[in-house]
Order: structure tokens, then sequence, then C-alpha cells
């Protein structure tokens, strides 16, 4: 067994972080002072934190990462050969029920061609059931055929084109076996004869490009075609006409090859074939383009042209391997160095270096060396890991030596140092929690905190519950592989003087400690219900996937394992939530607000010092990838994210969580007057988006960093988890722990309010407005209760589906889903506050058809996910508002709509 298996590690310096909070227990503990001096004392701590914090964290900063050697984890191991003894060059490869299969190829029996010998096509097809056992002869091919292209698909293994000895051919057909021995179905010809050309399924297309449609190399081709195999169409596939698509924008070109990301089809390399001095000879080619398959009309689809490789690459094993969803790996191949080599019996091989694309940095990376290097065949993705059968190793000779190629890195150690101060961190949170536990002795305390909070931590609080760990992850993931197009729906501030100027009011003067009373007081008891559930069910859901998410994305990328972050998270939030109520909720809220905006601001400064060129290579590397609003769409398309719709859609979505969510109006109301209030909400404007600018910032730098450093991306993960990776992998111990102590903060500050949310919204819409008599005490109980029972749940259903393994978009879908309702409810007070002819009756039809449209509008993709709460807010009013009309008139308070508003 071939074993070429040397990872790369980063040096990592140990150091200390200073930021251990602690103090904020010890002021805490002298009692309540007054707002001024809890103001005053709070700031100097904070910023004493923060230099303090800044200074120990700079004096590690130098010591960052070493630079990693050119070593790779690629593992290469000998599988059983092809019973050919020579081998075969450019067979027909791929699978037939997740079995290896072999076909045809070409090789030179009766002595190397420098020699006189004469190439000779083949028919055998071999097959092998597993990757350890050897190969067993199948059947053959219709004719002698070699340097075709072949493509895996459920039913078969598809054949396409190809060569022998006189001609090349347009012939497709399907493989398939039939009592354990290989039979052929004839589909639709190619337009042309084609041979030495690249293909590959993308989504729901196969494509061809390239080629030849004659022997002797004397023209190349650059015309590209097209097969539908989609199931949406009825037509059986064998009968399917091959389409010409745009021809491909370069020099037409033999053997080049291909590799595919989601719905993009890159070829890059190859030979073009030019005449020089009466003599046609290659030329070998380094470009690289990109098609990106539209497949509703794969006609439109565009050519794009992207970074060439670093050298010529001819006949490279292919497709190239997919290594997750945003690299490939080219496997070496003829790079024209040695065309002319002589004696051509001596001949050392083909270019062995293999390359490493990554798409969202548009660079290549050298990744080591193989041991061997082929040309000419094909590179299977099977059972973990890509087969390279038989194939070409030097002009002529072949090899039937088959390699299983697999990539794998080795996992991050996470480190005693950034384990301290994670705990640190958490013992922090502990004894902020420990402290505010004695403070909810009462309903109004649990619910209110007995509106007795600073307008500043109020205002903190709001911020933390709005930026949740997902947020902390998927900003920046949003900058680095997208742009700043959605820092555009921070146009939400403009939303600021109307929930001051007419909402807030309500909710104080009518004293309310549920939002939802008073869509009762408004309408009636089902409006208010009907809202109330559907926000009990939206923070469930939530709690679970805000503990899910980060903590799949942390055991990516430090191996800090899902559960146990599941429940030091969940546990810890529950048990301060429980006891503490409110008033706990809002100064842990303070405190990881401060922890999450150090880490993140400290991110951007460290990811500067370590890119050359600092800020004008951010600012020059995301001009030039378009990474900034250049890849904004200004368009009317409906179907589309366009800036307008990110906009509008912002204001409306950001319209329930500032005016109909019960985890923010919650904040409202636990100042001491409506003035303070209002200070909470303007300070929260001033917070959010500056911080979300340093979210986007980070990811800018992270383009700019990985740009200079491609090989330090790990091939494996997710852009959402680009800023995690970066964390672990290439901060300083300690720094390290306190970014992820952030991304825990960011995690808690959710949580904790979508709890003590959650267990008010229960308590008092459904257990206190159907048990009136019941006494305080027995109230704070049943709050207490909710509150563990929600905890429990979320907990437990975040560790069911890590542990199920259900794929993280199908609970995007269902968080989709259940968001669809908050258009309606915060419609519902629109309509309430805003008319005076509105009555329950009909904001309950307003309300379900909402619901119902908005439901129906989602399942048939009718437009962007940034309408729906448009659509949802004005067709509750809409038609809650004329249906209105068709019932009796309710005699409405003025006090409950903007006419009696008192100021």
């Amino acid at each position: 067994m071939v074993v070429y298996q040397n990872r790369a590690r980063h040096s990592v310096h140990d150091g200390w972080d200073c930021n251990r909070n602690l103090a904020l227990a010890r002021w805490f503990a002298n009692g309540k002072p007054s707002l001024s001096q809890q103001f005053w004392g709070y700031l100097r701590f904070q910023v004493l934190l923060m230099l303090g914090g800044w200074f120990a964290l700079a004096s590690l900063a130098g010591t960052a990462v070493a630079e990693e050697n050119s070593d790779s984890p690629l593992v290469v191991r000998e599988l059983p050969p092809l019973p050919e003894p020579l081998g075969v060059a450019a067979p027909f490869v791929g699978l037939i029920e997740d079995r290896l299969l072999v076909a045809g190829g070409a090789n030179f029996p009766n002595g190397m061609p420098w020699d006189g010998g004469t190439k000779q096509w083949h028919t055998t097809a071999y097959l092998a059931d597993n990757p350890g056992v050897a190969w067993r002869e199948v059947g053959r091919l219709p004719r002698p055929l070699a340097y075709g292209v072949s493509v895996s698909l459920p039913s078969g293994l598809l054949c396409i084109g190809g060569s022998d000895a006189d001609q090349h051919y347009a012939d497709v057909f399907l493989c398939r076996l039939h009592d354990g021995q290989l039979g052929t179905e004839n589909w639709q010809p190619l337009p042309i004869p084609l041979a030495n050309m690249a293909g590959a399924r993308v989504g729901d297309w196969i494509l061809v490009m390239g080629g030849s449609s004659e022997p002797g190399e004397q023209a190349a081709s650059n015309r590209v075609f097209g097969l539908s195999i989609s199931t949406q169409d009825a037509t059986p596939l064998a009968t399917r006409p091959w389409i010409e698509l745009p021809e491909f924008p370069a020099e037409a070109r033999l053997l080049p090859n291909c590799a595919v990301l989601g719905d993009e089809w890159y070829v890059f390399g190859g030979a073009a074939i030019e005449e020089v001095a009466g003599q046609k000879r290659r030329r070998y080619l380094n470009d690289a383009w990109r098609l990106k398959v539209r497949s509703a009309d794969i006609t439109a689809s565009a050519w794009q042209r992207v970074s060439d490789l670093p050298q010529p690459l001819v006949a490279s094993p292919g497709p190239s391997p997919t290594l997750g969803s945003n690299h490939f790996l080219a496997l070496g191949g003829d790079d024209g160095s040695l065309a002319n080599f002589e004696p051509r019996s001596q001949h050392p091989g083909f270019a062995s270096r293999p390359w490493l694309y990554h798409r969202v940095t548009d660079t290549w990376s050298p990744i080591g060396e193989l041991p061997v290097v082929r040309v000419t065949t094909g590179a299977i993705p099977w059972r973990g890991g890509w087969v390279i059968p038989t194939g070409e190793i030097r002009p002529g000779v072949r090899t039937p030596e088959v390699h299983f190629v697999s990539w794998e890195e080795s996992p991050p150690n996470f480190g005693w140092i950034n384990y301290a101060v994670l705990v640190a961190y958490l013992l922090l949170i502990l004894v902020v929690g420990i402290w505010a536990a004695g403070m909810a002795q009462s309903t109004d305390e649990f619910f209110r905190a007995g509106q007795s909070i600073p307008w500043w931590a109020a205002s903190l609080s709001i911020f933390a519950t709005m930026l949740s760990s997902i947020t902390f992850m998927s900003i920046p993931a949003q900058g680095y592989s997208v742009g700043w197009n959605l820092f555009l729906g921070t146009v939400y501030v403009l939303l600021t003087p109307l929930i001051v100027r007419y909402y807030l009011p309500f909710f104080r003067q009518l004293d309310v400690t549920s939002a939802y009373e008073y869509l009762e007081r408004r309408f009636n008891v089902a409006v208010r219900l009907l809202a109330s559930s559907q926000f009990i069910l939206f923070q469930l859901g939530r709690i679970a996937v805000v503990l899910l998410l980060p903590a799949l994305a942390l055991s990516t990328v430090a191996g800090i394992d899902i559960v146990f972050s599941i429940l030091v998270v969940g546990v810890l939030c529950l048990a301060y939530t429980l006891f503490g109520g409110m008033t706990a909720v809002i100064w842990t809220d303070a405190a990881q607000a401060v922890v999450l905006m150090v880490g993140a601001t400290w991110a951007v400064c460290y990811l500067l010092l370590e890119i050359p060129g600092g800020v004008t290579t951010v600012v020059n590397t995301v001009q030039q990838h378009g990474r900034f609003f250049q890849n904004v769409p200004w368009s009317w398309d409906l179907t589309m994210a366009s800036g307008w719709f990110i906009m509008i859609g912002s204001l409306f979505t950001n319209l329930f969580s500032y005016t109909a969510s019960q985890d923010v109006v919650q904040r409202y109301i636990t100042t001491k007057d409506e003035p303070a209030a209002a200070r909470a909400i303007w300070g929260n404007v001033i917070l959010s988006p500056l911080a979300q600018a340093i979210f986007f910032a980070i990811g800018s730098c992270l383009l700019a960093y990985y740009v200079q450093f491609p090989a330090r991306l790990s091939v494996a993960l997710e852009n959402d988890s680009v800023f995690p990776q970066f964390i672990v992998r290439q901060m300083p111990a300690g720094v390290a722990g306190l970014i992820i102590a952030a991304i825990f903060a960011a995690s808690q500050s959710t949580i904790s309010s979508s709890l003590n949310s959650l267990a008010t919204a229960y308590t008092v819409d459904f257990q206190r407005r159907f048990s009136p008599q019941m006494s305080e005490e027995s109230e704070l109980r049943v709050a207490r209760w909710a509150t563990l029972a929600a905890g429990v749940l979320g907990i437990a259903l975040a560790i069911f589906l890590a542990k199920s393994g259900v794929p993280k978009s199908l609970w995007e879908t269902f968080l989709t889903v259940v968001g669809l309702f908050s258009g309606a409810i915060s419609g519902l007070f629109v309509l309430g506050i805003f008319s005076r002819s509105a009555n329950g009756r009909g904001a309950m039809v307003g309300g379900l058809f909402s619901v119902a449209l908005v439901l129906m509008v989602y399942l048939t993709n009718a437009t962007t996910f940034w309408l729906f709460s448009v659509i949802g807010v004005t067709s509750c009013v809409g038609i809650g508002w004329l249906a209105s009309k068709f019932f009796s008139q309710e005699n409405v308070d003025k006090k409950l709509t903007i006419y009696g508003l008192r100021r």
C-alpha cells in the first residue's frame, strides 16, 4: 500500500487573555446604585476591560501562525490492479449500481510507438464490486472504443462519443448490468462525432465540450452540447436530443479537463492545435473558464473567465474531484514541458503537482505532489474518495495500477488555553446569573425586571437579542462569499421614529406584560391567542436551531463536541433565566454584548495586521472580486433578492421584530418610564448598524486573507464556517477562546431572551387569561415551569437533530415556514393601531388570509423570501380592513388607536 499522508500543521504560541469580567459581579454585589452611578461605573469597567484585553491580545498577535509547509492531506492507496497487464489509456470509467466499471481503452501491445508498435483499441469491460476486491470481466463494449466521455447515472454508465483506429464517433449508449453481465442501450447520438473532449453531469444536464471530430489532431472544437436528464420531462431519456449551447469563448482545444461545483461547470487547460512551419502541433493551455448553468433556460448560460492555472495541464484525470462545496482538485497532467523529450523510452513522466482551486477567492494553490501522475483516465468518486484506474504514465506507456485517493485533514486542536478562556467566560455568566437569581421574587420582576433596568442596559439587551450566533457567523460569511448586499437591510433603522412615536406609547400606557394583550383589548381573545401561539411556536424552533447550528460549526472547526456545546450553552441559559427572570436575562445580555463586540472588533484588527498591505489590500481585493455592493442586482424581478427587495423586505421583517415580537417588546417595559425606553430603542439603532458593518468588514478581511493564503482554507467546510475556521486555525491560543466565547455569548443572549419571552407569552396570554384567580406565587411557579419546559424541549430537540443528522437545509426550511406567520402578526398590530374601523372578526379573517397567502407564495416559489413579510403585512391589513366592513361595527376605545393616543 502506498500512503502519502503528511498533513500541514500550524505553529500556535500560547498566551493568556486578561478578559475575565469577574469585576462585573463585584460591581453588582455592591447593591443597586443610582442610574448615574450605574452608567459611569459600568462605562469605566468596560473601558478598563477592553484596554486590558486588547493589551493582552496585542501581545499575542505577533506570534500567530507559522507559514504552512507545502505538504498536503492527500492519502493515496493502491487497489487491486486491472487484469489487463499493460493497462489502457482513455477507457470509459464510472459507476454502475455503486460498482466500478472500466471498459475499452487503448494501448500498445505489440511494442512501444518509438519502436514501431501500433495502438490497439479494446472492448473488454472489467467490474470491481468493492475497492479492495479483485476485478472481474463482465462483458464487452459494442466496438473497440476509447477517448470518449463517461457519466455515471442512477440507471447506469453513459458512454459518449470516442474513437477507434479509423474514426471518431457520435454514438451515445448506456451501460447496464443484466444478470452480472454488461449490456448496452443506445441513446440519441451527438450532433457531430467527438473524441478527446471534456464532459460531466451538472445538475439536470450532461455537458460535453471541445475535442475533435477526426483522427490525427488536425483541428480542435470549441462547441458545447447538452443533454437534459431532468425528471420534470416525461420524454424517455434515450430519445432526448442533444442541444447546442453557447460556444466556448476561447481557443478550441483537445483533452481539456473539467470540474463541477454546484450549478457551475469549470473547464480548464487542454491543448490547442496550431500550425508551425507547415507542421501541426499542440500548444499547451492554462486558461480556465466557468459556465453558470441555468437549468430553466440552459441556452442563456454564460461563460466567464476565472483565474488561470499556474501551469498548463492537458488530459488530467477527470472530472476533477470536488472537495466540499467550493474546492476542486486538478490531479496533475501533462504540462508540455517534456513534449520533445529524448529518448522517449526514458521519459520521466508527466507533471506531478496537483492544484487546488477555490471558487470564492478564485485562487489556485499547490498541494504537495502525487507519487504517480497519470493522464487520459477518470477520477471516480467512490466510497469516500476517488478511484484513478489505469491510464497513461508516460507517452505511450500505460499502467494496470489502480489508486484510491482520499483527502484526510487533521482536525484542529482547540487547546487548553482556549478552553480556559471559554470556561472563564462561562463562569462570568454564571456569576452574573447567580447575582440576579434573587431579583425575581414576583411576576413583575420575572417578566419586567420590576421596571428598574437603566436604558443603556435595556438597549444592550435589545441589541444582543437581535444578534444571534448564527448572525455572528453568517454575516462574515456573506461579506466573504457574496459581498455587502445584505447591509442594505440596515435601512430598518428608518422604523425607529415610527416605533417610538406610535408603538411604544401603547405598550407603556396600557401597562401590558405581553405585547399580545393589546390585540385582545383592541380586537378579541381569538386574535390575541393566534398571535401568541405563533410566536411561541417560532421561539421553540428558534431555540433548537440557535443551539444546533453554532454547535455544528464549532464541532467541525474546533473539535468541540456537539452535544457538549448544546448542553453548556442551553443548560447555563436555562439556569439563570429560570431563577433570575428578566433581570438576569438583561444583565447577562449586557455582558454578552460587550464580549461579542470586543471579540468582533479584535478580529477585524487582527486580520488587518495579518494581511500584507492591511487596509489597502482589503479594499483592492474587495473591489477586484466585486464583494462590496457591485453585485447588488437592482431589478424588479420578483424572484430575485434585489437591492430594492432587500431594503423593502427588511423594513417589513423588522416591523415584526420591533413592534410585534414579545422578546424585543418586553424590553420596552423593563425601564422606569417611556423616555428611558425610547432611549433604549435609539441606542440599539446606533449599535446594530455599527455591529453589522464590523461583521461585514470581517468578511471582507477574510476574503483578502484567503486570497493571500488560499492553502490555509479547509476544503471540507462550508462558507458559513469560514469565520470560526479562521478563529481556530489562525488565531493565537487565548484569542481564539475569547472569540469562540463571543459566539457562545451571541447564542446565549438569543436563547435566554427566547426562553423568558416564551414563558411570558404562555403565562400571561394563556394561563393568566384563563385562570385569572391564580395567585401571584402560583403564577410565578407556572412561569418558571414554562421556562424549564421550553428550555428542556429546545435542548432535547437540538440534540435529537444533531444525532439524527437532519440536514441543516431542512431546518432552515422549517424556520422559513414558521417565519411566514410574522407578517400576519405585525399586520394585526398595524391594523389595530392605525385603523378605527377594523374589528375583531375582520382582523381574524385578515390574519388567516395572510397566513394562507404567504404559505401559498412560499410553496410555489413565486417570489423571493424578502417579500414574504411584505405580502403578509399588506394582505393582513388590506383584507382585514375590507372584511371588517362586512361585519357589524364594534365600539372601539380611541385610546387603543393613534387617534386617541395620549402624548
